[in-house]
Formats: C-alpha cells, sequence, structure tokens
C-alpha cells in the first residue's frame, strides 16, 4: 500500500494514492455463475425480478424516472436489447447519443441500484424495424444472414465486440464492478433455426463460442435454444414458462420474457392481459423451481422515427406494460405486481436453498413446498382450474383457493399474497385537451396559422433513374425513406378502346405492401393497403395523347421476424395491366421502362424540421389532398404531465416536433371489428388475441410527443400528409393521473403484504385491509362517491348495492378517508357490523382525490 504525504496548514496529511484507489475499486467487481438454482452473484443465490426497457423507446430525460419506478416496483434487473440499426446506421459510423446512449441508460440502472440483463443478440426481433439489423446489412456480397455464412458472421461478430468492448471501457460488466450480470447472444433462434438446416446449427454453436471468446467474465443467455451448448443458458420466452425445463441439470430456470401485454399493430383492435393472469404466471414459475424472471415489457414506450418494424406495427409500443408508453404508473397491473414481488422475495431464502417438493391436493390443485434444514419454509398453493373456486386442506389447515389462482406462504402457514385477490386500487388515467396558444384559446386554434408545401405528384428529383420492369423497394431504397415512385408515361391515340366514353378502363396493380397510391395524369385514383399483399383494380379515365401513371409505394415498418425476413421484399410486384372495360384487351405494363424516385423531395430539402423559404401561407389551407407538407407553432401545454397529439382529422403521414421525428400517424387505419369483449375472463390460458378493445375503432389516434423535446413557446409542428386530411382538427393533449380511485377487497383477501416483516408472530397478518392512497402528493382523498360493506356488485366504476349492505360503509369509509392522502379501512364485522350472515364479504369503495 502507497501513501502520498502532504503538509496542509502546519499538518500532516496522508493521502491514499491512486495505487489504492485502484484497488478498491476492483474490491467492489462481483463474481457471477450459476448452477441448477440460480444465477450466483459473489457466492450466493439470487432470486431475480427483472424488467424490459429499450432505452430508444424513450428519452434519456425520461429514463432516471422511469428506472426508479422500476426499482420501486420491486425490480432488481433492468433488461434491454442492443440495437444495431440505431448504433451503426452506417457501416462504421456510430451512434451512442441522445436516446441510443448506451452507456448513459445503463449507468442510470446502476446508480439507481439495479443490476442489467444486456441482450446484444445483435438480431433483436422486438417489433423493431429489420429485426434490429441495418439494411447496408443485406448488400454485402455474399450474405445470409442468421446462418453459417462467413460475411454474415464476420459483421456479427465486429459489432457484438464493439458492445463489448464499450461496456468494458465503462467497466460495466459485473467482473469489473459495472451493473452488467448477465449477456445475451442470439434471440429466439431456436424458434426458425430448422429453416437452416445443419447451417443453422453449426451458426448457433459459432454464436455461442464467439460470445464466450468475448470473455465478459459473465454468463451468457440464449432465448428459446433448447439445444445452447454450455455453459451458454437457455432460457423460456413466452405467456408462460412454468413448465420450461433448462437443457441441463447444471443450469438454472430462467426467464426472459414474460409478455405483460402484446404489441399493437395499426389496423388492429388494442390488447391487453389482466394482472390477475399475469401475476399467476408470475408465481408459478417461481412455484415451480424458477429464479429469475422478465417482464417484456415493464416500459414498452414508443416506436419515434421509422423504427417500428412488422409490418404495420403502430407507433405506440404501450405494451399493457405495468408503465404505460407515457411513463405513468398503469395501476393496479404495478402494485398487484409490487405486491407479487415482495411477497416473492419473503420467500428467498427457502427458494434458492432447495428445489420444491410438488404434491397433488386434487383435481388441478397442486402444492410446492420449499422446505431447508434450518427451518425456512416457503408454500406455493394453486388451483390451476379455470371454472370453480376449490377449498384445500394444507398442514392441517383449510385455505381458499379462487380459480386460475396461486397462493404464497411464505412461513408454510400464512398466505402472504394470492394472485387474484388485488389489494391495489385502480387508478384513472384521462388525456385532457390542451391550449397551446399563448392567447389561452380553445385548442382547434392550433390551426389557426398553418402553412403548407405540395409534394411533387411524380418524379421530381435529379437523382431519379430508369429501369425495365418492376422492381423490388427495399433493393431499391435501401430503406432511406418510406416512399417509392413507380412512373410510367404512355401514348394514347384518340382510336384505341382505352378511351371509350361509356367506360372506364381498369388499372391493376398487385404489391408486396404496405401501401399504394395510384395517380392518373397528376390525380389520386384509388390507393390500398395490407399487411403483406395488395390487388387493386382501379377504374381510370385516360387522355387522347400523354397519360402519365404514378404509382407511390409505401413501406410501414420491415419485416422483423421468421426465418429469412430480410427477404421478404415490398413494393409493387407487378402484374400492373391496364384493361379495356369496352373490349376487354388489355396491355401488360410490368416489363416497361419505369422511372424510379427513391424518396420524396420534401425529404431531401428537409421539411421535417420546419425550416424552408418554400412555406405558403395564403388561404384557403388545401386540406383532404394526398402529399401535402403542413407546417404550424405551439407552445408547449401546461403544466408538466406527459404530452400526446391527437391526429384525429388527418389520414396517414409521418410529424415533426421541432424536427424530432416522433413517428407514423395513421389516425384512419381502423380496427377490425370482432373479437373485442366488455370484460376479459382472466381465468384460463392468455394469448393475444383473447382480451381485446377497441375494436371498430382506429387503432392509434394519440401520439405521444416527449417533454423534453418541447421549448416553452416557439415550437415546430411538420406533419408530411400522404393520404389526405384535415390538420386545422388536431389538437394537444396531456396525460394525467386521474382523480378517482377504486378497489374492492373481500374478507377473504390476505392482508397486505406490506405488513409481512420477518418476525412470523405479526398479529394482524389475517386481516385484509383496503387501502387508498392519493397518486399525486400534493392531492388528499376529497370525497367518497360510493362505499358498500357486504355483497356489492359490478366492477370499478359501475359498483352498486345489494340487500347486503352495511348500513355504516360510507360513514366508516368517509371518517376514515376524506382529508387524507391515504388511509386504511380493516374489511371485518368488527368494523362495519354484521349486513348478512353466512357468506363471505366485501368493501367496494369509488374515492375521489383533489
Amino acid at each position: 500500500m502507497v501513501f502520498v504525504t502532504k503538509m496542509v496548514r502546519g499538518k500532516k496529511i496522508e493521502i491514499v494514492s491512486l495505487v489504492v484507489l485502484v484497488m478498491v475499486a476492483a474490491a467492489t467487481a462481483a463474481t457471477v455463475t450459476y448452477d441448477h438454482r440460480a444465477l450466483v452473484i459473489d457466492g450466493k443465490r439470487k432470486i431475480l425480478i427483472s424488467g424490459s426497457i429499450h432505452y430508444p423507446r424513450s428519452t434519456p430525460e425520461m429514463w432516471p424516472d422511469l428506472i426508479q419506478k422500476s426499482k420501486d416496483g420491486g425490480l432488481d434487473v433492468i433488461e434491454t436489447y442492443v440495437f444495431w440499426n440505431g448504433h451503426e446506421p452506417e457501416k462504421n459510423k456510430y451512434n451512442f447519443e441522445g436516446r441510443y446512449d448506451l452507456v448513459k441508460f445503463v449507468k442510470l440502472a446502476a446508480k439507481a441500484g439495479l443490476y442489467v440483463h444486456l441482450r446484444i443478440g445483435p438480431y433483436a426481433c422486438a417489433e423493431w424495424n429489420y429485426g434490429g439489423f441495418p439494411v447496408w446489412l443485406h448488400f454485402i456480397p455474399g450474405i445470409k444472414f442468421r446462418t453459417d455464412n462467413e460475411p454474415f458472421k464476420a459483421e456479427m461478430q465486429r459489432f457484438t465486440a464493439k458492445i463489448v468492448d464499450l461496456m468494458k471501457q465503462e467497466k460495466l460488466y459485473a467482473s469489473q464492478g459495472g451493473p452488467i450480470i448477465l449477456s445475451q447472444i442470439e434471440n429466439e433462434y431456436g424458434n426458425i433455426d430448422s429453416s437452416y438446416g445443419a447451417a443453422g446449427k453449426s451458426y448457433m454453436k459459432w454464436s455461442a463460442s464467439m460470445a464466450l471468446s468475448l470473455d465478459t467474465g459473465v454468463p451468457w443467455n440464449m432465448c428459446q435454444q433448447g439445444d445452447a451448448p454450455d455453459p451458454i443458458i437457455n432460457t423460456c420466452n413466452g405467456f408462460y414458462c412454468d413448465q420450461f425445463t433448462p437443457n441441463s441439470n447444471n443450469k438454472p430456470k430462467m426467464w426472459t420474457e414474460n409478455w405483460s401485454g402484446w404489441f399493437l399493430g395499426f389496423g388492429d383492435p388494442t390488447p391487453y392481459r389482466p394482472v390477475e393472469d399475469l401475476a399467476f404466471a408470475v408465481t408459478r414459475f417461481f412455484q415451480r423451481g424458477g429464479t429469475f424472471q422478465n417482464y417484456y415489457m415493464y416500459h414498452g414506450g414508443t416506436n419515434f422515427e421509422r423504427t417500428s418494424g412488422g409490418p404495420l406495427i403502430s407507433t405506440s409500443y404501450d405494451y399493457d406494460a405495468p408503465i404505460d408508453e407515457y411513463g405513468l404508473l398503469r395501476q393496479p397491473k404495478w402494485g398487484h405486481l409490487k405486491d407479487l414481488h415482495k411477497a416473492i422475495k419473503l420467500c428467498e431464502d427457502a427458494l434458492i436453498a432447495t428445489d420444491p417438493k410438488i404434491t397433488s391436493l386434487g383435481s388441478n390443485l397442486e402444492a410446492a413446498v420449499y422446505k431447508t434444514s434450518t427451518g425456512s419454509c416457503a408454500a406455493f398453493l394453486a388451483n390451476i382450474g379455470t371454472q370453480s373456486d376449490a377449498t384445500v386442506t394444507f398442514n392441517g389447515k383449510s385455505y381458499h383457493l379462487p380459480a386460475w389462482s396461486v397462493s404464497i406462504l411464505p412461513d408454510c402457514k400464512n398466505v402472504a399474497f394470492n394472485t387474484a385477490k388485488i389489494n391495489s386500487a385502480t387508478e384513472s388515467t384521462t388525456f385532457a385537451s390542451q391550449s397551446v396558444k399563448p392567447d389561452g384559446g380553445s385548442s382547434t386554434e392550433l390551426g389557426s396559422q398553418w402553412s403548407y408545401i405540395r409534394e411533387p405528384i411524380g418524379i421530381s428529383k435529379a437523382d431519379a433513374f430508369v429501369k425495365p420492369g418492376l422492381l423490388e423497394q427495399i433493393n431499391t431504397t435501401a430503406d432511406k425513406s418510406d416512399y417509392l415512385w413507380y412512373s410510367l408515361s404512355m401514348d394514347i391515340k384518340g382510336d384505341e378502346s382505352f378511351l371509350d366514353e361509356g367506360s372506364k378502363s381498369v388499372l391493376h396493380i398487385q404489391s408486396k405492401g404496405q401501401v399504394v397510391y395510384a395517380f392518373i395524369n397528376g390525380k389520386l385514383a384509388g390507393s390500398g393497403n395490407d399487411r403483406q399483399k395488395i390487388s387493386l383494380d382501379i377504374p381510370i379515365n385516360l387522355v387522347t395523347g400523354k397519360n402519365t401513371i404514378d404509382l407511390l409505394s409505401v413501406t410501414v415498418g420491415l419485416a422483423n421476424y421468421g426465418a429469412f425476413f430480410d427477404l421478404t421484399g415490398a413494393g409493387i410486384t407487378g402484374p400492373v395491366t391496364l384493361k379495356s372495360a369496352k373490349s376487354g384487351s388489355s396491355i401488360d405494363l410490368s416489363s416497361q421502362k419505369w422511372t424510379y424516385q427513391v424518396g420524396l423531395k420534401g425529404e431531401d430539402t428537409g421539411l421535417g424540421s420546419g425550416d424552408s423559404s418554400e412555406w405558403v401561407s395564403k388561404s384557403p389551407l388545401p386540406t383532404n389532398q394526398p402529399l401535402i407538407w403542413y407546417k404550424t407553432t405551439f407552445d408547449a401545454p401546461s403544466g408538466s404531465e406527459p404530452v400526446a397529439i391527437d391526429f384525429t382529422g388527418t389520414g396517414k403521414g409521418i410529424a415533426w416536433v421541432n424536427g424530432q421525428s416522433i413517428g407514423r400517424y395513421w389516425p384512419t387505419s381502423i380496427a377490425r371489428n370482432d373479437g373485442c369483449v366488455d370484460s376479459c375472463n382472466y381465468r384460463g390460458s392468455y394469448r393475444n388475441n383473447k382480451c381485446l378493445k377497441n375494436c371498430g375503432k382506429p387503432s392509434q389516434t394519440l401520439y405521444h410527443v416527449p417533454r423534453s423535446w418541447i421549448k416553452p413557446s416557439g415550437n415546430t409542428l411538420v406533419l408530411l400528409e400522404e393520404m389526405g386530411g384535415d390538420p386545422t382538427k388536431i389538437s394537444f393533449a396531456t396525460k394525467q393521473t386521474g382523480s378517482n380511485l377504486c378497489l374492492k377487497v373481500s374478507q377473504s383477501h390476505p392482508a397486505p403484504v406490506d405488513t409481512w416483516t420477518s418476525d412470523s408472530k405479526i398479529s394482524n397478518r389475517t386481516r385484509p385491509v383496503l387501502s387508498l392512497k392519493c397518486p399525486v402528493s400534493t392531492q388528499v382523498i376529497s370525497s367518497i362517491s360510493f362505499a358498500s360493506f357486504g355483497t356489492p356488485t359490478g366492477t370499478c366504476g359501475s359498483f352498486s348495492h345489494s340487500r347486503c349492505s352495511s348500513s355504516r360503509s360510507l360513514s366508516v369509509v368517509q371518517k376514515a378517508c376524506v382529508g387524507s392522502r391515504s388511509c386504511k379501512v380493516e374489511v371485518s364485522t368488527r368494523v362495519f357490523g354484521e349486513p348478512c350472515h353466512g357468506v363471505v364479504k366485501s368493501l367496494a369503495v369509488e374515492a375521489s382525490c383533489s
């Protein structure tokens, strides 16, 4: 040990040298290994609760709050993909700034005291454009993605090593004292590797070997890869992973993606997953030996710019996650899972010490017990039936189990948590329309000073080129733009059948999607959209002499999943034919010489920034016409709540705020009108189309604008309206945590899990309690609109009294709650009296905060 001695004000001060500081820093490094039960950190097995947050789907300004809310919700780990196309948009030109500042994101997680699981991939899927691959990869000679192909492996290894080296330079691996305890190579390859034959298997083994050679000092995993070679940990993705078994007795049971909901597609209803089922899935996983579980997503965020994949994935990536797209808590999902996490952690000593002993308690009834030689004991009692509640006897005591639920007994005696019994209040969230004009006028005044620029129809750029035949779109645009023009000129003689005055010719177009507009002589004649294949028959009028056919093909995110997804293709593949309605004769236009233009003129001139001398401000403003750029200015909505733009009244396009692309908008994309239910029964296996809402309505009308992108005043909003709409109808809104609280707790509910401590003799542990707390610190409970202790019916927002209802209900709850930010009311006849004998009673309350 080396010291440096200094004289300060006559006193001798010994300062620890740099050598000592390095030694201290090295001492904080952690050893991360694993055994058959769990990840082992510094020699101790860990129960780990993780949640996915994708850094580019939010902003650096949002990250600290999202991470803190994750920690407050009981998470130990933040999991994220690494997005290759965001970090290397051009080969050897890297971007690690702004939303792509991966180092900052990882350090913020570490600052909050959380671990990180870094899923380098570098294939991500993630409903992200091209699965996270940069499109320039596609043009490397001889390349074949995700198989035993030397050009691909060279690029994959180069980027993976780049990320690993960056993390090492910043000392972010746990082996260096950082938060990263696990890394992933590849992603869900086992779902599709058989399509690649023997080359797929050799590629998978190469991927594992390559990752291990990078020497991160922490374990690597492969998800959905049942034959992942040692020492790579194979992990599970899905709605349920309790039945998953690792491919080696030496590997722990890990769940890298527990889908908290599902993604939204344009043209689809909104999916959601009831929290009772999500909690059931998590608890079953830990019941049956799991020790690492990750929510995909814990915060889904937003697909800004052109990052959404699919195709036709919406701009919102909310995913019905515990933290919503805007960064607000989704209640009761966040709170119920928080209680679950605490209950699981109460069992940790027993869970990590041994394997479960699982026994049957009857049909669809199961007990799992973790008992150690030192006296620790934890039990899980499960009713996996979907129809009937059950009463079981366990260790001489009787327990009530609702259908499709699991009870957690941290001491093998008392129930701390049941997955179907929610102790967290529902909190409403609302979008409030906001004035964004300094004179305080209505939100409709946003459109009072619009200017515009017309995008030329057809070819307008000097770099246009001519090629015979119909070109595939991705090979032509390299995805530099959503847009590709196909333009053809043709001369029609006066005696041709295509000019018959009594009928129209028919233009037939076939395209791989996702959107096509057909313009005849500069006028929109028809359009269509579809996920995979478009077939259009458009009646058109031609004129004697020169006619132009301009077809605009539009992508809405490139494919991101499946074997050979990179070869899916897009654009107008043909045939394109012109048929005479009079004579029936037709012309095949497919092989003729077409003129092509990649992108729009306005994209090249940077109109999204709002800076141009070409903006026209004269009235009237052209509306409901295709291919017009619009611009206006606005002031920031008041307050600090998250901001959205309601694009109702517009058609389809892309929007920018102060030069930042908030993504593709498409409020005219209407969800199919089937599959939705008024309320979704959480009992029984969940699937992505089980619980749907908003059928027959626009898939998405509200689009997130991060607060950090908005100045107090003088903001610029630019739209590229491709389909035709009225921008003056759009408005701004802020998303606010509502003032209403709602909760129903029965006498059969376990007591709040917060009443549990290490002391096993807590007297009130068996008493259920209804707890309310205003979500905003400055609010208090101002009124109780409903209270009933007895057998109230209905659900939140529609409770009603029954004949069995205590006359004291309202007065007791008002006395306990009104005027306070939070309150607790014991759910018992001791407090409310006995309104009816022989039935289990509940307390239902609706309250308002102000």
